[in-house]
């Protein structure tokens, strides 16, 4: 695929949000206000990612984002009245079972390393006592 065609489906999906409009259950008006403020939250959620890789790290980051996708499935079928289907059930037992097990392998190994010995220091700290005559 090269640029061209790129451009030809970009200019096709473009020309079709009027249309997706018109035909919107709840009004045009609205489509495009869902439409605005959904471009808005995403650009926010990336920003925030953004911002815990460069605080924190990129495994941080995508902790984060494998605990909020449980969370969206969960809010989506209570706000939005989705129906909780086999398909949202395996992913939101996978997601937290991932979350999960990894978190119980970060207790065992710091576990492991707390429990290691460590090596006997072989010189005396020096003394802050000054020397009397």
């Amino acid at each position: 695929m090269n640029c061209l065609d790129n451009l030809a489906s970009i200019s096709h999906a473009i020309q079709a949000i009027p249309r997706e409009g018109r035909g919107f259950e709840l009004g045009e008006t609205k489509y495009y206000v869902v439409l605005f403020f959904s471009g808005i939250i995403w650009q926010c959620f990336f920003l925030g990612a953004i911002g815990v890789i460069f605080s924190g790290s990129s495994l941080l980051s995508a902790i984060v984002i494998a605990v909020l996708l449980p969370v969206t499935e969960v809010l989506a079928v209570i706000f939005y009245k989705e129906k909780f289907q086999a398909e949202k059930g395996v992913s939101l037992v996978l997601s937290l079972w991932g979350f999960v097990s990894y978190f119980f392998g970060e207790v065992k190994h710091d576990k492991q390393k707390s429990t290691e010995t460590q090596p006997l220091e072989t010189e005396m700290p020096q003394s802050t006592v000054a020397n009397i005559p």
